[in-house]
């Protein structure tokens, strides 16, 4: 059997345009760092160009000596700024900062991500790829919604999340602004575009 992610767990589930309350275990999960316009920076470019052999190589490592297959989840990005008009207003992309993730299951060790480091050295040698780290994440409770369309038409949406249903829920926001991107990017109309926005919170 092949576990699919997006099917069993709780995160990769969102309505459009509306906000949910979500509860999520602790993950695991490929990043990479970086800084800047995702749109025009090389350094995220690479970024990706280190996750998806590392994710696929472990994928195969696990189907063939653990005897465990699943699908690859999709592409995923935590997202902040020290001013955060600069992702609901002013969308300033130059003051972004951004880890990019693919979320690995629990049974991938560090010692399997080293071994994957190896093979895909071999291979190609991203140059992003000694950036790359094997970190969990604990964000608890989240809001989360699904947006469709282009990345630029997120801000009212995220607005709406911050300003209003958030502290009308009685929470406050913690942790950093986390996308899910349900297509991808490179292949699919900015117009069809389908992509989890989320949000940590916790109680006031």
């Amino acid at each position: 059997m092949k576990t699919d992610f997006k099917k069993t767990l709780p995160g990769y589930a969102a309505k459009r345009n509306e906000f949910s309350v979500v509860d999520l275990p602790v993950m695991q999960y490929l990043m990479v760092d970086g800084l800047g316009d995702p749109g025009s920076s090389p350094q995220f470019q690479a970024a990706i160009e280190a996750l998806y052999p590392m994710a696929f190589t472990l994928k195969f490592m696990s189907k063939q000596d653990l005897g465990k297959d699943y699908v690859v989840p999709p592409l995923e990005g935590l997202w902040w700024a020290d001013d955060m008009a600069a992702f609901t207003t002013a969308r300033d992309k130059s003051q972004w900062e951004w880890t990019v993730m693919i979320m690995t299951p629990d049974w991938i060790t560090s010692e399997m991500v080293e071994m994957a480091r190896a093979k895909v050295v071999a291979k190609k040698n991203p140059a992003s790829l000694p950036l790359l780290r094997l970190d969990t994440l604990d964000e608890g409770t989240c809001i989360q919604t699904l947006h469709v369309g282009p990345f630029e038409d997120e801000g009212p949406l995220l607005r709406e999340m911050h300003d209003d249903f958030i502290p009308a829920n009685g929470f406050r926001m913690v942790g950093h602004h986390h996308e899910i991107y349900l297509s991808d990017f490179r292949k699919v109309v900015p117009d069809k575009l389908r992509t989890i926005l989320r949000q940590p919170v916790a109680k006031t």
